[in-house]
C-alpha cells in the first residue's frame, strides 16, 4: 500500500511539477523515473536510499548517462 502511494506521488510528480522547469537531468532514466523503478524493484526503504543517493551523484562535476536501479 505505501509503495503504490509513493509510486503515485512521483507520477503526478512527473506530470505536475517536472513540466515547469527546464529538461537538465544528467543520467537516463530522469531521477523521476528512476526512483519509480527503485521503489517498484526494491521497496519503498531501499528504493528511496537508492534515489537519494542517485540525487547525490547528479551535480555539474558528474558525467551522467545510463544508470539503472
Amino acid at each position: 500500500m505505501l509503495k503504490k502511494a509513493v509510486i503515485k506521488l512521483l507520477k503526478m510528480y512527473q506530470k505536475f511539477i517536472s513540466p515547469l522547469y527546464p529538461a537538465s537531468c544528467r543520467y537516463y532514466p530522469t531521477c523521476s523515473q528512476y526512483s519509480i523503478e527503485a521503489v517498484e524493484k526494491y521497496g519503498v526503504f531501499i528504493g528511496i536510499l537508492k534515489t537519494a543517493w542517485r540525487v547525490i551523484r547528479c551535480n555539474p562535476l558528474s558525467k551522467g548517462g545510463i544508470d539503472k536501479p
